[in-house]
């Protein structure tokens, strides 16, 4: 039995969500693989989407987090205006680059978290 469209896109949603509310973010890190092999989104493509998906999965984690009294607006403030600064000069940046430097950026990404992770540093 062949998955209908809206279920694929449904489940990418689904596996964003749980990990962006898992782990504080990570959601782009499902998404873009999934656009790109399972739905056959072309690659910039999948990484514009991804943005454009993880912001509202975003704001739903942290009106979780802010009623669990687990948000620090204080220390968050340096860190949004640091990411409007480097969100805008990304978007700027992002027409001008390659797919394979893109997925090449990513991977490092998430091979740097990945090892971080596993040693705790």
């Amino acid at each position: 039995m062949k998955m209908s469209d809206g279920m694929k896109y449904a489940m990418c949603g689904a596996l964003a969500g749980i990990a962006n509310g898992f782990f504080g973010a990570g959601g782009g890190m499902v998404l873009v693989p999934l656009f790109t092999r399972w739905i056959k989104m072309e690659d910039k493509t999948a990484f514009a989407t991804s943005l454009a998906v993880i912001l509202p999965l975003s704001v739903v984690s942290v009106i979780i987090y802010l009623i669990k009294g687990s948000v620090d607006f204080g220390v968050a403030l340096p860190y949004l205006i640091g990411g409007l600064i480097g969100g805008t000069v990304g978007g700027k940046i992002f027409r001008r680059v390659s797919a394979r430097f893109l997925h090449i950026a990513f991977a490092l990404l998430i091979i740097y978290g990945g090892v971080r992770s596993l040693f705790l540093l």
